[in-house]
């Protein structure tokens, strides 16, 4: 008979339920992990609300993953039981022309997570491909493992400020106070940004963001956001404009917060309708770029978790709870309310 473990299973939207079930065997060429931490990311919260797989339950999401090898096929000799390791979501193949240069990101033979249970339970196995991919980060001694879940989030704002090039003297503005939002203040500034402006509709969460290198805070349900920003940047906008909430009003708000020239990101995707109204004229004759963010090439990744476990960042301060598996449902409805930052779940 097949050993059991906890998981939280997903039958629907809103209907997450810890039940015992079958824990994975080792595949061929690959290995268990124990899992001891996962975060729960903003993207999963959409996915565990909404009917995101489409009636295909019951599933198992959870994609912050870091934990202790419990199982290694005898044929793997890079990993050894015992090591603790953070493990990125996506492998990318390494060998299709995206990859090749240096865009892995939009690899078009990932192995994801999403396409297999996840690592809200106490195990997750890991098949050969994946193995042999790579994207699995030692994590040193004396370092928090829960700090190290923060790496995969932090992978994709790294990216995004990387590829826009967020720089010395910029103007910065973050719309959404959530933990990817935090995420893009603290590393603007420590890429020299001069003003990190934050727009949030919770005031809890916007009190939160001034303790994260964030320069002035908008609540944009008692100040319009962008005459907010045209009266702080005196009226010229900002260098560069994040969109990071599953709002379509934040995507069309946002182009007006950039000056002329400006750069506009589309960081993330939205909830229900996902089409946007923009007004193209203005974008044309302010010459406002537009980029649409997803994820993280090779390199980024790994710069992430360095960064994510390093001194230079405060996890200890952007995780606010650590909570046990079995209270989920909790966790999910403090991070909607804004009571909660980021949240750390313990299988």
């Amino acid at each position: 008979m097949r050993k059991k473990m906890k998981a939280a299973v997903m039958y629907g939207p809103n209907d997450i339920r810890i039940e015992e079930v079958e824990k994975p065997d080792c595949p061929d060429g690959g290995f268990v992990l124990k899992v001891e931490a996962v975060g729960l990311c903003g993207s999963d919260i959409r996915n565990l609300t909404t009917d995101s797989r489409k009636g295909d339950y019951p599933h198992i999401y959870g994609h912050e993953i870091v934990g202790v090898i419990d199982e290694v096929d005898p044929k793997v000799e890079e990993y050894k039981v015992g090591e603790r390791v953070y493990i990125y979501p996506m492998a990318h193949c390494l060998k299709c022309e995206y990859c090749r240069s240096g865009h892995s990101e939009n690899c078009i033979d990932t192995e994801d997570y999403t396409q297999c249970p996840g690592g809200f339970a106490e195990y997750i196995s890991y098949t050969k491909k994946r193995v042999e991919r790579g994207a699995i980060y030692r994590v040193p001694e004396g370092v928090s493992i829960e700090a190290a879940t923060l790496a995969e989030p932090l992978s994709s704002v790294y990216a995004c400020q990387e590829n826009i090039d967020i720089r010395l003297g910029d103007t910065v503005v973050i719309l959404g106070a959530g933990p990817i939002g935090i995420f893009h203040s603290l590393l603007a500034k420590l890429r020299g940004a001069e003003k990190v402006i934050m727009v949030e509709i919770n005031d809890s969460r916007l009190e939160i963001a001034k303790k994260f290198s964030v320069d002035y805070v908008i609540n944009s349900t008692k100040e319009d956001p962008i005459e907010g920003v045209r009266r702080i940047t005196n009226g010229k906008g900002a260098d560069k404009v994040i969109s990071a909430n599953p709002s379509t009003l934040s995507q069309q708000q946002a182009i007006f917060m950039a000056k002329k020239g400006g750069i506009v990101v589309f960081f993330g995707g939205v909830a229900g309708d996902t089409l946007t109204k923009l007004d193209t004229n203005y974008l044309h004759y302010n010459n406002i770029w537009i980029y649409g963010h997803y994820a993280s090439n090779s390199i980024q990744v790994k710069k992430a978790f360095e960064l994510s476990i390093s001194d230079r960042f405060p996890s200890e301060k952007i995780i606010t709870h650590v909570m046990p598996l079995d209270n989920i449902n909790q966790a999910i409805e403090l991070v909607k309310l804004g009571e909660a930052l980021k949240v750390v779940l313990k299988p």
